[in-house]
């Protein structure tokens, strides 16, 4: 039985308990939002180790870290530092896009290491191992397909990216419409390829009951993805994204049919002034499912910062209603990230969902901001260390510069406003 089946039968799961203890929200609230659809646990009930979460509305905002293997650079030893620092920088869930070395054996290995929700993409998979076994991707076969994202879920993978909306109707639009950068999903340009060569549908829409039937066997959460989502702000809320968006609204209420769970993946870059048409947009569309975004990021001339451009536009789009943010890390269009780049990328977006977080009204998210204005007040150092994001980051600049009097910051020294304004009203 799936979470959506239990939810819909009216049973409290082991999952949904330790979700609503996490959030410290009501059980019976927690398993009608996920009847209703509106909230995901991805627990495959392979991942023995996982610790889950809840991700949709009325929980807090959740945070994905990007890790995985590439053709130029494939270290399993570093993506397991990687999946570490995700977990110790406070990530939710972790996504291994492996497309190099030994792909079966790094998902073995971060699964089985991983306490949070992992996704993969199967599609990267399929098309790596059809083009080293045949030659080229063209030869991808739709059983293969199949048996990949199979061998995925046996392994425990908690949630996959599945590129069901790009269908030929919709590449069409895109033709007709003309964009700057065209398609920039690595998926999204797989399944093109494919389709345009083989003069065919999407097998991932074409035969998306055999897709249905394998989630329900595993609980595996979909993550209907956005093979077409904007790659430049002048891309942003075009006639392709939003009839991709249309058909994924479809597929959401086809999925739910078959007790599958299910969320909604969005844009990519989007400008400031899009973000929140773009959350409305999917919540209408796509009937409330929780609503997964990469960034969006707000321009497209932030290399090396490209974390920060995400987390602007994550956090508006959070505060809109957006209710799970992919990091992307400061060497986003430019490499493969490095461990210190994963832990910058985790520890910025999850200060825009912890902004969100407040914004919307979350009484802990709150309650912590007001405890560390106290712990200031206070000149209590030790106590803003243990509430700070980041507490590593911020004990390091503190420890390499000591202050001259151990209650003040070497910014304003004895002229502390605060050590200074707390002496007088004391008088």
């Amino acid at each position: 039985m799936t979470q959506l089946a239990a939810a819909r039968s009216g049973v409290i799961t082991p999952e949904m308990k330790t979700v609503a203890e996490k959030e410290r929200v009501d059980e019976h609230w927690l398993r009608e939002q996920i009847a209703a659809g509106r909230v995901v646990i991805p627990a495959n009930r392979n991942h023995r180790a996982l610790s889950p979460c809840g991700i949709g509305e009325g929980l807090t905002v959740k945070v994905n870290a990007n890790i995985g293997t590439s053709s130029d650079h494939a270290v399993l030893s570093e993506e397991l530092d990687k999946l570490k620092v995700s977990v110790e920088a406070g990530a939710d869930a972790v996504m291994d896009l492996s497309t190099g070395g030994d792909i079966n054996r790094t998902r073995l290995e971060v699964v089985k290491a991983s306490p949070i929700p992992v996704g993969t993409v199967p599609i990267y998979q399929a098309v790596v191992e059809t083009t080293e076994e045949k030659g080229g991707l063209i030869h991808l076969t739709v059983d293969k397909i199949f048996e990949v994202i199979e061998r995925q879920a046996q392994d425990g993978v908690d949630f996959i990216t599945v590129h069901c909306g790009l269908t030929r109707a919709a590449l069409e639009m895109l033709r007709k419409e003309g964009r700057t950068t065209d398609i920039v999903s690595r998926g999204g340009a797989f399944l093109t390829t494919w389709m345009l060569y083989h003069d065919r549908e999407n097998p991932l829409y074409e035969h998306y009951d055999r897709l249905l039937e394998l989630a329900a066997r595993y609980d595996l959460t979909l993550s209907l993805g956005d093979g077409l989502r904007p790659g430049c702000i002048a891309d942003a809320t075009d006639r392709a994204q939003i009839h991709e968006l249309m058909t994924l609204g479809h597929l959401t209420q086809l999925a739910w049919e078959k007790d599958v769970q299910v969320m909604i993946e969005g844009p990519g870059h989007v400008p400031l002034n899009q973000i929140e048409t773009n959350i409305i947009l999917q919540k209408q569309l796509c009937h409330h499912a929780p609503f997964y975004v990469l960034g969006p990021l707000v321009t497209d001339i932030a290399a090396g910062y490209d974390h920060v451009a995400c987390a602007i536009g994550g956090a508006l789009a959070a505060w809109a209603g957006a209710d799970f943010l992919c990091y992307v890390t400061p060497a986003e269009h430019l490499c493969l990230p490095s461990v210190e780049d994963v832990r910058e990328g985790v520890v910025v977006t999850r200060i825009a969902a912890h902004a969100a977080d407040i914004a919307r009204g979350n009484r802990h998210a709150i309650e912590r901001d007001h405890q560390m204005s106290v712990a200031r007040k206070n000149l209590d150092w030790g106590r803003q260390m243990e509430l700070a994001i980041d507490p590593k980051k911020a004990r390091k600049y503190r420890d390499e510069h000591p202050p001259g009097e151990d209650d003040v910051c070497t910014m304003c020294g004895k002229y502390c406003a605060i050590k200074q304004v707390r002496e007088y009203f004391k008088s």
